[in-house]
């Protein structure tokens, strides 16, 4: 997908058109409206380390208020990655990493967990497009349309329904205006150059309100070619996107609504040794249209929010064949999905105040494929609709209790294959028969949270959720070049149950600040993707046992499982050292995954543990942080072990604050560097790690104005 410079330039000229209109049409005061969190569980937005403004973050906040572990990568952080993808920005963190299949789709992965156990949502609506489906298929949320990214683990993922069993990535923008729009006109600009992969990025973006109105405008584009490794560069990883989104805002004195329509388009290479002699890109265009609001009603309901979202996605996948540039498959997605909440006015109970809110949730999302995606996976339809309660009583100002339900109804259409038992051709083609499946998961959650002395904050959880098997997960069937697999769907896979325990121990302020947690999770009938020793061709009759053809062949299949882990994040402020602050900072993270049968599950994240320096004051940021990831020796049956790497990374950052008529700007200049050591870095999550490495030495400079 290429718009070329006259777009790029009608796009910034455009934005800035509308900053000009806006500006122009004048200010008027309306009363202020006070915006509360969507519901009492939600976790607050306050940082503890330091300004997000003065970019002096350092390591993601830690929220005090939370039932569940919840991070905050706000904008300076952002700009900081060097990554294209959100994946690759949260790929660091204790806790996440990213699938890293390519530069262009790399999506999060939480505690080992990934795919359609993680919700992907931007200000509350989903992302809507197929990277559930398969690695190989990009996040249609940029990190240069993010202005903060909250990453939500446990059991305060219920509200967001199934799909989040595993954890929410939640990127929060001004796209949809809301009440805390200032009056006037304030913008951003920000850009970044990268010596990895010859990389450019931009963007730009205009708010502006006037009465009782506001509209929002902003447009992106980013740039790269092949990056380097040790020893030359990985062929097939470069990366052209770019989007622009259009919003508008209505505010009254008891709420407001809000509507934007935003396009993202990108153009990415899949790297590997077949797909990179093959060129296999992947272009990818989605419309999508997002609104939400809030109604303060002041008597027994007291708020009402609703948040709505609808997308057109589609996505080519090109290769060469003989010769010539062709789109081998295409995948269509229509999706729309609703949610309704109702807030109630604190109710006084002999035991304290309960707050309460009820929600609603409903979603229809129609998948067309054709060409190879045909082969793959039939056209086929997914509908959900479900009902969430959440509760909270405050013992006392320092003891909170937290009991949640949700029901769901979930009902796929498609075609199912029967394939033979062992998976191989046995000279009859698999019969194909259309199948709807219909499902009704439940889950329920209790914590408590309790404030001890010393600022530290305890929690404890336990909960249980139920997920229904996707489309792909049931009707897969055939051919996947871009991933280098052959995926077979199970039709007969049952409901997957999940009974967690976690409990934590954070501090969020004071010269020592952490935040720790374990986790237990039992699942009952895992669904997972299965190496099965066999490889295919083009169809299922090329199908032989071994590695002799192209393709690995992969069925979904389900076991018993159980998760354990730990995540630690650490900062102690060591002194005052030349106007500003010297700490020292330290992580740890690891998730052990095994089935019933004392077996590995494939794909899990290694043991990590890193540690740093940082210096800050007012304007300057200087951090060293060095991050030992060690040996995955843990594999499934068929998966081979992945050696250790160290990432060491380094960035140094100045803000300047202006004061002018209009108001406060500022200006942030900077330089990062990321793997420093230029080692070879393979992750062990990727399908493809035996064949692609990760980018090696980079540095990247990089500047931001906001007015």
């Amino acid at each position: 997908m290429h718009f070329g410079r006259g777009v790029w330039k009608a796009g910034v000229g455009g934005v800035l058109a509308l900053a000009a209109a806006q500006g122009a049409s004048g200010q008027t005061a309306l009363p202020q409206i006070v915006v509360t969190a969507p519901s009492p569980i939600q976790p607050s937005d306050q940082p503890a380390y330091g300004s997000a403004a003065a970019g002096t973050q350092t390591l993601p906040p830690i929220v005090a208020g939370s039932f569940a572990p919840t991070a905050l990568v706000l904008s300076p952080d952002i700009q900081r990655s060097t990554g294209a993808t959100l994946g690759d920005v949260l790929l660091t963190l204790p806790g996440t990493t990213g699938s890293t299949f390519a530069p262009g789709a790399s999506r999060p992965i939480i505690r080992g967990l990934n795919n359609a156990r993680v919700r992907v949502q931007e200000n509350g609506i989903g992302a809507m497009d197929v990277s559930t489906i398969s690695e190989d298929h990009a996040v249609s949320i940029d990190p240069l349309a993010t202005e903060r990214l909250e990453i939500i683990r446990g059991p305060a993922t219920l509200r967001w329904g199934p799909q989040a069993i595993g954890g929410v990535v939640a990127a929060s923008n001004a796209r949809i205006p809301d009440p805390t729009t200032p009056f006037g006109v304030h913008g951003f600009m920000k850009g970044a150059l990268s010596s990895v992969d010859q990389g450019r990025e931009g963007a730009v973006g205009v708010s502006g309100r006037a009465s009782n109105f506001a509209i929002h405008a902003d447009y992106f584009r980013r740039a790269s070619g092949d990056y380097a490794i040790p020893g030359g560069r990985q062929a097939n990883t470069a990366v052209d996107a770019q989007g622009v989104s259009v919003g508008a805002g209505h505010f009254f004195s008891d709420g407001f609504v809000g509507v934007a329509v935003s396009h993202y388009g990108s153009l990415y290479g899949v790297p590997g040794t077949a797909a990179a002699a093959a060129r296999t890109r992947i272009d990818l265009n989605q419309t999508k249209l997002m609104s939400r609001g809030e109604l303060v009603t002041g008597g027994f309901v007291d708020t009402i929010r609703f948040w709505l979202g609808a997308t057109d996605y589609r996505h080519d996948e090109r290769a060469l064949d003989g010769g010539f540039d062709t789109v081998a498959a295409t995948f269509r997605n229509r999706e729309v999905e609703g949610r309704t909440e109702l807030q109630f006015a604190p109710v006084s109970t002999g035991l304290g105040p309960l707050s309460t809110a009820l929600g609603i949730q409903a979603g229809r999302q129609r998948l067309g494929t054709s060409g190879e995606a045909g082969s793959l996976l039939a056209p086929s339809e997914t509908t959900r609709a479900a009902a969430y309660l959440f509760n909270e009583l405050a013992l006392s100002p320092t003891l909170r209790l937290q009991a949640a339900g949700r029901i769901d109804a979930v009902g796929v259409s498609g075609a199912a294959a029967l394939f033979p038992r062992d998976l191989l051709p046995d000279g009859n083609p698999p019969a194909e028969e259309a199948r709807r499946r219909n499902f009704a998961p439940a889950a329920a959650s209790f914590g408590v949270l309790k404030d001890l002395p010393a600022d530290l904050v305890a929690s404890a959880t336990v909960s249980y959720s139920q997920r229904a098997p996707e489309a792909q997960e049931l009707f897969s069937k055939g051919p996947h070049e871009a991933s280098g697999t052959f995926e077979i769907g199970n039709p007969d896979l049952g409901k997957e149950s999940a009974t967690s325990f976690e409990i934590g121990l954070r501090r969020p302020r004071g010269d020592l600040r952490f935040e720790a947690t374990a986790f237990h999770t039992r699942y009952r009938g895992f669904i997972y993707k299965r190496l099965t020793g066999n490889s295919c061709g083009e169809d299922f009759e090329s199908c032989v046992a071994g590695f002799g053809e192209a393709l690995k062949q992969i069925a979904f299949d389900q076991k018993d499982a159980t998760f354990t882990g730990a995540e630690l994040a650490a900062q102690v402020d060591l002194m005052q050292l030349a106007g500003g602050t010297l700490a020292v900072e330290g992580q740890y993270d690891f998730v052990r995954a095994r089935f019933a049968d004392a077996t590995h599950v494939p794909r899990i994240p290694p043991h990590r543990v890193g540690g740093g320096l940082s210096w800050r004051d007012g304007r300057w940021l200087v951090r060293v942080h060095l991050l030992h990831a060690f040996a995955q020796n843990d594999v499934a049956a068929e998966e081979t072990a992945t050696p250790g790497y160290d990432l060491l990374s380094a960035a140094v950052s100045y803000t300047h604050r202006f004061k002018t008529a209009e108001g406060a700007s500022e200006l942030t200049l900077g330089i990062a560097g990321t793997n420093l050591l230029d080692d070879d870095v393979r992750n062990h999550v990727s399908f493809k790690k035996d064949e692609v490495l990760l980018p090696g030495r980079s540095v990247r400079v990089f500047a931001s104005w906001t007015f």
